[in-house]
């Protein structure tokens, strides 16, 4: 009995593991190469497969999702004979798990090799400065070669990206100091221009307000001019509809004089000369007519041959006929009484100019009696 449990129990092991080694379960994404007695056989896809046991086997299991792959920063001369070190990342996939597990020895190996070689190539053809400003051209450039390169591979590279790219510490020295001159070229030039316009602005400010404050001055003027124009027009034809005669001129010229000595810083008075004259004629031009007495009418044959009712000075002089020796005698009273008010106005004003100073000898056209 015990050679037959012996028996049954080896005949379940070696079943148990023809079972186990027959079935093989592969996760998703993931690829596996079967070798059948050491030649490939096929690619296992994800999920239960079957294999034949002892004579097949699982070479290599293989990831076809994206790859990210960074390179060590390699160093790179440029055209102006300069060293930067630059480092990559990579992305790529596996499209063919036979061809990357078969066709090349070691993918990322190869992979990175090409990179730093193309990579080599394609700087060195250009200048730090484009070099430093060209990434997207370098990639494109990069990402073509290593495609055509990695196609028979089994492998898709999908990007390719420089990280990095470290000049020598001299020449970050001189491209920070190249950088803050241009900066502060930058900022001179924006201050000056920010000068410019502020006194440009003041000035055009100024303009506007010397053209404003000299249109007001000059409105102001003529307003003042027509408003003194007006005044002397309404005086003056006031006076030629009044029909003013030299009497009337002479009252007012009267009437004037005793204004000039209200000053308070008069100290002399000079008479006019012709102020005797005007008293003389105010005086005899309203004596002759008071003494004349009232107008003797008019005969109605002169009257009819001097003015007839459609001449225009025939209205004016109806009421000069009408007024009658009254309005006379009231004129001469008036301009007696004027004149000696100028007169005594006249004495008072020489009397305090006198008071307050020693005598001056009297000038041309001065009474020595204040007349």
């Amino acid at each position: 009995m015990e050679p037959v449990v012996v028996l049954a129990l080896v005949a379940a092991l070696v079943v148990v593991f023809l079972v186990a080694s027959s079935v093989r379960i592969v996760p998703q994404a993931r690829r596996y190469n079967v070798e059948r007695f050491g030649r490939y056989r096929r690619t296992l896809q994800p999920g239960l497969n079957l294999l034949l046991p002892v004579a097949d086997r699982i070479n290599t299991k293989l990831d076809v999702r994206e790859q990210v792959y960074s390179s060590d920063p390699r160093p790179v001369i440029t055209e102006d004979n300069l060293v930067v070190n630059i480092d990559t990342v990579l992305y790529y996939q596996i499209t063919d798990p036979r061809a990357a597990a078969y066709e090349v020895a070691d993918y990322l190996q190869a992979i990175d090799q090409l990179t730093v070689t193309t990579l080599r190539n394609v700087i060195g053809s250009m200048d730090l400065e484009e070099t430093l400003t060209s990434r997207e051209e370098i990639n494109s450039r990069l990402r073509a070669v290593l495609d055509d390169a990695t196609g028979k591979w089994g492998i898709r590279v999908n990007r390719v990206e420089i990280k990095a790219i470290d000049p020598p510490h001299t020449i970050k020295e001189a491209m920070e100091k190249q950088m803050r001159a241009e900066r502060d070229k930058r900022a001179a030039i924006l201050h000056a221009e920010g000068e410019r316009q502020a006194k440009i602005l003041t000035a055009e400010g100024t303009k506007q307000k010397d053209i404003l404050e000299a249109q007001g001055t000059q409105q102001a003027m003529i307003l003042r001019a027509d408003g003194e124009a007006k005044a002397v027009d309404l005086v003056f034809q006031a006076v030629h509809r009044n029909n003013a005669d030299a009497k009337i001129l002479a009252y007012k010229y009267l009437e004037t004089l005793p204004h000039l000595a209200n000053s308070d810083n008069n100290t002399f008075w000079v008479i006019p000369g012709e102020l005797t004259e005007a008293i003389r004629t105010v005086t005899t031009a309203f004596g002759d007519q008071s003494t004349a007495g009232a107008p003797s009418p008019p005969q109605p044959e002169e009257a009819a041959t001097a003015a007839g009712p459609g001449d225009a000075s025939y209205e004016s002089r109806t009421p000069e006929l009408g007024a009658g020796s009254a309005a006379s005698l009231d004129a001469a009273a008036a301009a007696d009484e004027a004149g000696r008010q100028a007169a005594a106005a006249v004495s008072d004003a020489k009397a305090e100019a006198e008071a307050a100073k020693s005598p001056q000898t009297p000038r041309r056209g001065q009474t020595p009696g204040g007349s």
